[in-house]
């Protein structure tokens, strides 16, 4: 809720009374925050969280239906992995090497400043080699290997598009439905509207992983996990990938559990008093914290503690699964997540930005990343959890045809392009083996079925059980949705 009508409602009765008197206007308006929806969402609240004894409960009425799935795994790609060298075939490009791209095809739309200026854009197909794999038949890139062989479990998405053509903004847009700083993330608001089913571990967990050193590491910013206008306490919960995973997590020398517990329960008195005088919700949001970091002190070194993991599995991980920090290590700690009823986990993976130098770069990327990621779809497979599992893939947005800066046979590199690019789903309610979406022969324009950032969570909501349209928290003054004030579509193509 918003902070300021939170504060109304959680007010006394004593506090009301003795604050505004006992005034026809006053009893008006505690009439109308009674019948309000602050009192529905508080009050019923409250009594699921009673009732079901979570310490992360849904809100009332969520989910809007019953979900596909349960818990959602989100790989970014950050820095905006090249769809012509990744997913989208164009094998015919091959004839336009060096030619100067069709201004038919590029029709004088926006470019990035770092390529606005060049004085040609010469077409670099793909240098490398596509195949089709599965039953389904998908043309996949030989970088990736092993996600080539899950590609049944995909539905993939070829014609993505956004409104943003730089990283910041075009990040922030796919991960709150938004280039306006200051909005919910996607896993704030499914933490906020669905809970979830651990009561020792965080509803939204966080990981940026290690990036091969080729890579250009684009910066990452807190608003990709941030809360934004929800409480504080939707925020994701970052592990960090070396030492501690959660920096002062363990007590202290000489400070054993039940001195810590002493001494959180005096702390917790303190904040409930502040409460009463000003019944900030922050300190109930702070409150939460404290206890939750003293159930993840047993929680998290069993989470991360990997001995019991059968050599097969770690295997099919690969070398980097004990190496804390790498993006394997973050993959397999993802499925464990989720196995403990975590509802959201989220992987950002840096490095994808390949201005030049894009075959060593972005194979290096790949290298880092693709068999962990196939690994953890097969893993969540053979435990029975890919069914109530929405595994996404995907970055912020596509790369040009056209080179930037000096063209090679077997070197060249690619700048910003929102206007199509690549992402793919799998699990939880997706139609494994699809492939949605057209692009021109230049990848350049999407021809057949668009599909906006903002119809891609209507349909990622529309998994977990909640209707997009329904799904709302007001904020000044208005009913925020994560899909925004456009119109938004639900792919149903995609599921199954």
């Amino acid at each position: 809720m918003d902070p300021l009508i939170e504060y109304h409602v959680q007010r006394t009765r004593r506090q009301f009374f003795g604050d505004v008197g006992l005034r026809l206007g006053g009893l008006a308006l505690g009439g109308l925050m009674a019948g309000g929806a602050g009192r529905t969402l508080l009050g019923a609240d409250a009594a699921a969280a009673s009732s079901a004894g979570r310490v992360h409960p849904a809100i009332p009425g969520l989910p809007h239906f019953a979900p596909k799935a349960k818990s959602i795994i989100y790989l970014h790609m950050n820095g905006a992995p090249s769809q012509i060298d990744l997913w989208d075939h164009k094998p015919g490009l091959r004839a336009y090497f060096d030619k100067d791209l069709p201004e038919s095809i590029r029709n004088n739309q926006r470019l990035s400043t770092m390529t606005s200026g060049q004085s040609r854009f010469p077409v670099a197909p793909s240098k490398f080699d596509f195949r089709q794999h599965g039953r389904c038949g998908t043309w996949v890139s030989d970088v990736l290997p092993h996600t080539a062989k899950i590609v049944d479990e995909i539905a993939l998405v070829r014609s993505v598009y956004t409104n943003a053509i730089n990283h910041d903004p075009a990040c922030t847009f796919v991960m709150t439905g938004s280039e306006i700083p200051g909005k919910a993330s996607i896993g704030s608001w499914l933490s906020y509207g669905l809970g979830s089913e651990s009561n020792d571990l965080p509803a939204f967990v966080v990981f940026t992983p290690s990036f091969p050193s080729s890579g250009n590491g684009q910066a990452l910013f807190s608003r990709m996990w941030g809360s934004g206008f929800l409480p504080t306490r939707y925020t994701g919960v970052a592990l960090r990938g070396a030492g501690d995973p959660v920096l002062y997590l363990q007590n202290p020398p000489g400070v054993g559990v039940t001195d810590r517990r002493d001494m959180l329960e005096a702390l917790n008195e303190l904040n409930r008093k502040q409460h009463g005088v000003y019944g900030d919700p922050e300190i109930q949001t702070r409150i939460s914290q404290y206890e939750m970091a003293f159930r993840m002190q047993t929680s998290v070194p069993e989470l991360t503690d990997l001995s019991k993991e059968s050599a097969a599995t770690l295997e099919m991980y690969g070398a980097d699964v004990k190496r804390t920090g790498s993006f394997t290590h973050a993959a397999i700690l993802a499925r464990r997540l989720v196995e403990r009823g975590v509802r959201v986990v989220q992987l950002l993976h840096r490095g994808w930005d390949q201005h030049d130098n894009l075959p060593t770069a972005l194979k290096n990327q790949c290298l880092d990343t693709d068999q962990a990621v196939a690994a953890l779809v097969m893993d969540l497979k053979q435990r029975g959890l890919l069914d109530s599992t929405l595994v996404v893939w995907g970055g912020e947005f596509g790369r040009t045809v056209y080179s930037q800066g000096r063209l090679a046979p077997d070197n060249y590199g690619r700048d910003h392009h929102p206007r199509n690019f690549c992402m793919w789903m799998a699990g939880g309610g997706v139609k494994g083996g699809t492939v949605y979406g057209q692009t021109d022969d230049f990848s350049y324009n999407v021809v057949e079925n668009p599909v906006h950032v903002n119809d891609l969570n209507a349909t990622i909501l529309q998994c977990m059980g909640i209707d997009h349209r329904r799904f709302t928290f007001k904020n000044t003054g208005l009913d925020q949705k994560l899909t925004g004030v456009e119109e938004a579509h639900v792919v149903k193509e995609l599921l199954a």
